[in-house]
């Protein structure tokens, strides 16, 4: 699942891989995004789109992808789908905690979003290609960026993850892209510590791999599925 504003169609550079090392690849736009706006959506609602997906084509061995904001909802989806999940993989994203939203882990700024969200519908704008500057990204793949994004399902951001168990009880994978800073969050780095089956993976690019380095991407996930 790609981050806030993006749907399916951002993995399209990385599924051809994926598929040509003979894996399944099942691309999700999450509910309100993309193809799916203007269905309603809270943070719960993303978390059941993934549950149904895989439990809809029952889905066995599946690696979760979450990019940025998906994060938060792959996180809990990862505990509810049980011995169906082999690992998952944030891909430079939020990582949920029990009854925090995605901007509780937002130092500054938070309430600048929040007002942002209120003046817009109910929804995160979309942002100029200015803001996808320095991340790594050629003209061409920011402007596919911009045209591709919609606005983002307020609620979404704002609403409490829900999680029956320590995160770093899952089998992850956090991948790291250094153009954005060069360290995980703190929350991120806590997990990392202390999850037995946490792994850290640094890739030499911006916050959208999926855009500038869709095929070292693609080889991170396949060794994540243990290739």
């Amino acid at each position: 699942m790609a981050g806030a504003r993006l749907g399916a169609w951002a993995w399209d550079e990385v599924v051809p891989h994926l598929r040509a090392a003979g894996h399944g690849a099942h691309p999700l736009t999450l509910s309100g995004l993309a193809e799916k706006q203007g269905l309603p959506a809270g943070q719960q609602t993303h978390v059941q789109d993934i549950v149904d997906e895989v439990e809809g084509k029952d889905l066995r061995e599946v690696v979760l992808v979450g990019h940025s904001y998906a994060g938060i909802p792959v996180g809990q989806a990862a505990q509810r789908i049980g011995d169906r999940l082999a690992r998952v993989v944030f891909v430079d994203s939020d990582v949920p905690a029990d009854g925090e939203s995605f901007l509780s882990g937002w130092p500054e700024g938070a309430e600048e979003v929040r007002a942002s969200i209120a003046g817009n519908g109910g929804f995160w704008p979309v942002v100029p290609a200015a803001y996808y500057v320095g991340q790594g990204l050629t003209d061409e793949q920011i402007a596919r960026i911009v045209d591709g994004s919609t606005p983002h399902p307020g609620t979404t951001l704002t609403e409490p993850a829900v999680l029956a168990r320590p995160l770093g009880d899952l089998p992850a994978t956090y991948v790291k892209c250094l153009l954005d800073g060069p360290e995980p969050g703190d929350a991120v780095a806590e997990v990392l510590s202390t999850g037995e089956d946490w792994r850290l993976v640094e890739m030499d690019t911006g916050h959208w791999p999926m855009f500038s380095r869709p095929r070292e991407l693609a080889q991170i996930l396949l060794g994540a599925a243990g290739e």
